[in-house]
């Protein structure tokens, strides 16, 4: 298997494009992730930030006039999974006929994908999706509160059952007992009566007494935390979901920090650390042993500058 993130026709270029290598070896998965698959842009080069411009991705984050990229690099990310389940589906298909396949993963597809939900939204509407930022709301309780203490709470309450649980466990009778606020649609209506009243008494609350009785509740809700906060995360730090790694150089060299496992379990067992951040070409000698190079044949590699090894 091989996976490439090069320009296009930089791979050809070395001699390791998708025809040399399929012709010396037919059961090659050949992987490349690039900024666009094949059409009028697939010669531009690309960033995650590029795409989301484009694929309307920023405009669906921001304010109407003021496009805003997402605060992760989604695209990047979704694009190489995308990869893994064309490489996963390649697999299975060399299994069943032995041949190797050529498989593109891009961004901007990537991102056209994700918005698909807005795209389809305008069909079934045939109004344009407007940005998340001034989007109305399906729900009448759907919005950032504040406790007490002004920390920012997300609460949704979306469905009836959960409105009727949400009112008893914060004893809204005046809101539960008024048959009009019985329907989601019907509470929609009422937002600008009912955030008042909820607004105010989620301000009168601690934030851990809030987050306590909303739990009991049942209904959707999360402090509004920063990346910091996920390092002291008790849910993260319960049943291995941070890693510890070293990072191997720079100024930071030899600090340890924790980093998020795999988001899987596989038979009720999280993905540990399989080996900690290697330094560049740290584990060379062990990857060109293991492809077949003697090591009197390593050290000429590295003699001649072709590979390079860290300092034992």
């Amino acid at each position: 298997m091989l996976i490439e993130n090069f320009r296009p026709g930089a791979m050809d270029g070395l001699g390791f494009g998708w025809s040399d290598l399929h012709a010396a070896n037919p059961r090659l998965i050949y992987c490349s992730l690039k900024g666009f698959l094949s059409g009028p842009y697939e010669h531009r080069a690309a960033l995650d930030e590029v795409t989301q411009m484009m694929g309307g991705l920023a405009y669906m984050t921001g304010l109407p006039d003021r496009p805003m990229r997402v605060g992760a690099s989604v695209v990047d990310v979704t694009g190489g999974l995308f990869g893994v389940v064309g490489i996963l589906a390649a697999l299975e298909r060399r299994r069943r006929t032995g041949e190797g396949e050529r498989i593109t993963g891009s961004l901007f597809e990537t991102t056209a994908f994700l918005v698909g939900q807005h795209m389809a939204q305008e069909a079934v509407t045939g109004e344009a999706a407007l940005p998340m930022s001034v989007r109305r709301s399906a729900w009448a309780v759907y919005d950032v509160f504040e406790s007490r203490e002004g920390e920012k709470v997300f609460v949704g309450v979306v469905s009836d059952t959960q409105w009727w649980r949400f009112c008893k466990e914060f004893d809204l009778r005046d809101l539960q007992g008024d048959v009009s606020l019985a329907e989601n649609n019907e509470r929609v209506r009422r937002r600008d009566r009912i955030l008042p009243v909820v607004s105010a008494l989620f301000r009168s609350l601690g934030k851990e007494e809030l987050l306590m009785r909303l739990e009991r509740a049942g209904v959707p809700f999360a402090q509004v935390n920063t990346p910091s906060d996920l390092i002291d995360d008790p849910h993260l730090c319960a049943n291995g979901g941070l890693v510890g790694v070293t990072l191997p150089d720079g100024a930071c060299a030899g600090t340890r920090t924790q980093t998020p496992a795999l988001p899987i379990e596989w038979a009720d067992a999280r993905f540990g650390l399989r080996h900690d951040i290697p330094a560049a070409g740290e584990h060379g000698r062990d990857v060109l042993a293991a492809a077949g190079y003697a090591p009197k044949r390593i050290d000429e590699l590295e003699r001649a500058g072709l590979v390079r090894f860290p300092p034992a």
